[in-house]
């Protein structure tokens, strides 16, 4: 399904880098990810989505003076070393807090989403903050998310939290590209002798255990740190180093895994929809299935917090409090898992996830299946 916005309608891939908790690397990974993908060749973009902590201006070496062009609605990212890049870091130049309540700072991603005139690119990569909040929830909603790629270090403490970011993007449906195990073993640079200094394997272990890709292992090497205090990212400033070739790996594994998910079609999405003169609301999916909806068994059916108790799911809509001649007043998309439907009884706070819309499809195939009309 292709991208909405104006602002990313001309990138190919738009890959999410998270990480569950802080301190685990993230973004040094998702700047030297971004280079080793431009060095094979690929036109590259980077997003700084951590709004109230962005570290990416000084890790790239962006010019603190210039800030970024803003024409109208439409702001410029920088580029540096082939990669164009955003942050809110180059808004707030001099380094202060950005003191902002979450509707702002989701107000911001927003404008980075649609604003943002990224030009023709073939992936971008956008950092994510940590946890899995509100910025989370608005880039998979908005952004069409190509897939999402999550870095841990090797400790349980990490693998835990990293197991619920998976799990958080498996609950929006987006594709797993895979998992990333930094600071995976400390190289003497003097003997050459490898020490396990938050033990490792562990990435992989978690990639098996929940069966996702395993992207590869990031050593804990000084270089990489120096580099990013330097404001070179280390692919560009010492391309023979021995720490740049998990980096090349990475970036290769990654966009095989992007192009091959892509091919296979793997994801279940709608290609079109259609409200019909008699009401009855018409999905055709990329399976070749073809999805009805009545609107007053899918306002009947909505799982929002006004009709279902959140504690104990059950039903608080009353059945009689539903027109029987209800209509379908608006669809929107809702990133690459749900539609957000609206009805002509003003309800409009439901996101009927793609999962179960195929659930309750009412078509004569699905219902025939169930022996019976769909009932709530």
């Amino acid at each position: 399904m292709p991208n909405q916005n104006p602002g990313i309608s001309q990138i190919k891939y738009i890959v999410a880098v998270g990480s569950g908790k802080g301190g685990v690397g993230k973004s040094s990974v998702s700047i030297n990810l971004a280079h080793a993908l431009e060095k094979l060749g690929h036109k590259v973009g980077l997003m700084d989505a951590d709004i109230y902590g962005p570290s990416q201006p000084g890790m790239m070496g962006a010019d603190p003076k210039s800030g970024i062009k803003v024409d109208g609605p439409n702001l410029f990212p920088q580029e540096k070393n082939g990669i164009k890049f955003i942050s809110m870091g180059l808004l707030v130049p001099k380094g202060g807090p950005v003191v902002w309540r979450a509707p702002m700072a989701i107000k911001m991603i927003q404008q980075f989403l649609s604003n943002v005139v990224w030009g023709e690119l073939d992936i971008l990569l956008i950092d994510l903050p940590p946890g899995t909040g509100d910025v989370q929830l608005t880039l998979a909603q908005q952004a069409s998310l190509s897939g999402t790629i999550i870095v841990t270090t090797p400790q349980e403490v990490s693998l835990n939290i990293a197991k619920k970011g998976l799990s958080m993007f498996m609950e929006l449906n987006i594709p797993i590209l895979g998992i990333v195990e930094n600071m995976s073993g400390f190289t003497c640079s003097h003997c050459g002798e490898v020490t396990n200094v938050f033990k490792t394997g562990g990435g992989e272990k978690l990639a098996n255990e929940l069966k996702v890709p395993f992207l590869g292992s990031i050593p804990l090497d000084p270089e990489v740190m120096i580099s990013g205090d330097e404001g070179i990212p280390l692919v560009v400033k010492s391309q023979d180093s021995k720490a740049v070739v998990p980096f090349l790996k990475l970036a290769k594994n990654l966009f095989e895994g992007i192009e091959k998910l892509a091919r296979e079609g793997k994801l279940i999405e709608p290609e079109s929809i259609d409200v019909k003169s008699s009401g009855k609301l018409l999905i055709k999916w990329n399976d070749g299935h073809h999805g009805e909806h009545t609107p007053y068994t899918l306002r009947l059916s909505c799982k929002c917090a006004t009709c279902v108790d959140e504690n104990t799911n059950k039903k608080k809509i009353k059945i009689d409090s539903v027109p029987l001649d209800i209509t379908i007043s608006r669809i929107n998309k809702t990133g690459r898992y749900g539609l957000n439907i609206h009805f002509s009884d003003g309800h409009g706070t439901g996101i009927y996830k793609h999962t179960f819309l195929r659930e309750i499809c009412e078509c004569p195939e699905c219902s025939s299946k169930k022996g019976r009309s769909f009932n709530v």
